[in-house]
This record gives C-alpha cells, sequence and structure tokens, in this order.
C-alpha cells in the first residue's frame, strides 16, 4: 500500500501543476517511485530517458512539451508507456550536440514542423504503428489517407490532453480542416446532425483504412447506412432496386437543400429511372423548373396533377421496399 502511495504521489507530481522532478538536470534528482517490482523499475527507467529531454524541453516552451504527462503516453505505472526516444528515436547527435557550436542535430524522427525539416510521413507513422497496430488499423497501408502522404500526428496531437479528433464534439473540426467540401454540405438545410454533435465522421468511415469505398467502415455503402437506418434494410417482399444496391443513388450523405438528403427534387429524381406511362408528351426531367418554369403537357395543359406535393410518393409511398401482398408497386 504504501509502495503505490508513493507511485500515485509521483504521477500527480508529473501530471499536475508541477513538473519539477520530470525536468530535473541530474537523474539523481528523480522521484523515487517505490517497490522492487519490475513494472516500478521500468517506470523508472522511463523517468531517466525522460529527464535526458525535458532538460531542454520543458513547460517554459509557448507549446508545453510536458502536458504528454496528462496524457496516456506518459502515465509512468502502466508498463507500456513509451519515453521520449521512443517515438523520436535514440536521437544521440541530438543530445550530444553539434562540437562546432552551431546547434543541434535533428533528432531521429520530427513529428511538427518546426526548426527542424519533418521526417518522413511513413517513419512517422510506422513509429506510431509499432504499439498502434492491429483492429481498426490493420488496412492503413494503401488506405486514401495513407496514400495521400499523412501521418498519424497530422489528425492526432499526441502531446496535448485532449486529442480534438478523439472528442466528438471537435472531431469534426480537424476533418474538415481538409474535406472543405463535406463541411459546406453539412450547412445545408437537410443533414445529418453533425453540427448538433450527434454524428461525426467516424460513425461512418474507418480513417485508419477500410475494405468498402471512401473508406467506409462497412464493406458497401448501403450496410453502412443501415447501420442507423435499420428499418430501410428488409428483406422486403417487393424490392426498389436502386434502395437495395446503393443508398446514394438516390441520397447525397454530408448534405442536399432538398429533404430528406436528396440528390434531385422528385419527380425529377424519379424520372431518372422511370420514363413510364405518367409521363406527359412532354418530358418533365426535360425542365427541372417544372410547372413553375412554365412546362406544360401536349395539349397545353399541366403536367399529370400527380406530381404535386409529395410527386411520385404521393401514390408510392414504400420506396425503400414493401413487405405487402399488393405492394408491387411500392403503394403499401
Amino acid at each position: 500500500m504504501k509502495s503505490i502511495r508513493k507511485l500515485l504521489t509521483a504521477f500527480v507530481l508529473m501530471g499536475g501543476l508541477s513538473m519539477a522532478a520530470a525536468v530535473g538536470a541530474a537523474q539523481n534528482d528523480l522521484p523515487d517511485l517505490g517497490g522492487n517490482s519490475a513494472a516500478a523499475a521500468q517506470a523508472q527507467e522511463g523517468l531517466k530517458k525522460d529527464a535526458l529531454c525535458t532538460k531542454c524541453h520543458d513547460e517554459s516552451e509557448t507549446t508545453p512539451i510536458l502536458s504528454i504527462y496528462q496524457t496516456k503516453h506518459g502515465v509512468r505505472g502502466d508498463a507500456r508507456t513509451p519515453t521520449c526516444q521512443t517515438c523520436h528515436g535514440a536521437s544521440e547527435n541530438h543530445l550530444k550536440g553539434n562540437t562546432s557550436g552551431k546547434g543541434r542535430p535533428a533528432p531521429d524522427v520530427v513529428f511538427k514542423k518546426g526548426a527542424y525539416a519533418v521526417t518522413d510521413e511513413k517513419e512517422r507513422a510506422g513509429q506510431c504503428l509499432t504499439c498502434h497496430k492491429g483492429g481498426m488499423r490493420n488496412l492503413w497501408e494503401g488506405s486514401q489517407h495513407q496514400n495521400n502522404g499523412l501521418a498519424c500526428n497530422d489528425c492526432h496531437k499526441v502531446h496535448q490532453p485532449v486529442d480534438k479528433v478523439l472528442s466528438k464534439r471537435t472531431q469534426t473540426e480537424v476533418c474538415f480542416a481538409c474535406h472543405k467540401e463535406q463541411r459546406a454540405d453539412s450547412k445545408k438545410i437537410s443533414h445529418h446532425p453533425i453540427g448538433e454533435g450527434k454524428v461525426v465522421c467516424s460513425d461512418c468511415h474507418n480513417p485508419h483504412g477500410s475494405t468498402g469505398p471512401k473508406l467506409l467502415k462497412k464493406n458497401t455503402v448501403t450496410e453502412t447506412c443501415y447501420t442507423c437506418h435499420a428499418e430501410k434494410r428488409g428483406p422486403f417482399l417487393w424490392e426498389h432496386q436502386p434502395a437495395t444496391e446503393d443508398c446514394t443513388n438516390c441520397h447525397t450523405p454530408h448534405g442536399s437543400n432538398i429533404t430528406p438528403l436528396l440528390k434531385s427534387r422528385p419527380p425529377f429524381l424519379c424520372e431518372e429511372c422511370h420514363n413510364g406511362p405518367h409521363q406527359s408528351a412532354t418530358p418533365a426531367a426535360g425542365n427541372v423548373a417544372g410547372i413553375q418554369g412554365g412546362l406544360t403537357g401536349a395539349a397545353g395543359k399541366p403536367v399529370s396533377p400527380g406530381y404535386a406535393a409529395r410527386s411520385c410518393m404521393n401514390c408510392h409511398v414504400m420506396v425503400h421496399g414493401s413487405n405487402s401482398p399488393s405492394g408491387s408497386l411500392l403503394h403499401r
């Protein structure tokens, strides 16, 4: 119990207001973590390695380097916790400095732009994947993000107590920094509740790689949509082929000015596939302004009154599929 108390006290000192224990110039100034266990010895060794870096990189900097001790990467009571050298490399030349007095060579691995050139994205990602491998990151190699030159630290901020991309309230800020078209779509009249904080990008996408298109978490668009919209899954006695095939045949997922997330306004959306007996002699799809634009039938009469109000859905209400024995035309 006594050793546990000492360990907790050391952790509070490292993660709280005082960082003196972590930035001591001499290794004998380091706190005694107590205990004779292998974990305690490993934690003590980790502090010794960190002390080599924290002599210079302390909390007086503009971006506090030592805020990492307030994250999971700085919990010295966990044997899996990395040291500075675990991620940045042994960096022996950087520690020794330049004998000619012209500054220090760069660390082995540089993660962000500053005094030194940033290390290649594959090497930066490789440092993280040394520990964070498997599971959701199995398909990182060859993924769209990896092919576009991204590394883990382009989205994740390891030294900050709160990583924005891991919080629902702030995740979209990180994604929209690159995906500006999707940010614009999310502000349209009909949208998923992204701005409201109820849906975030990672609910549909796996940014670390996927077997599906567009980094989707499931293998197909419809499987991904059914995760939330289970009532549209079926199976139905009478299926509507475009709905079964791909939801994006009719809907645009990030936002639309036509509710509910439709790509085009009915009846024009329906007439992209259906040009059958309900069509007037003058095709409605030929003029997207419809009746308001002066579109009329061959005899000078307006197009079918069935196009009013909800358009085709006035009659064909079960557009995703029907289980009614008499629902072959998706009427019921």
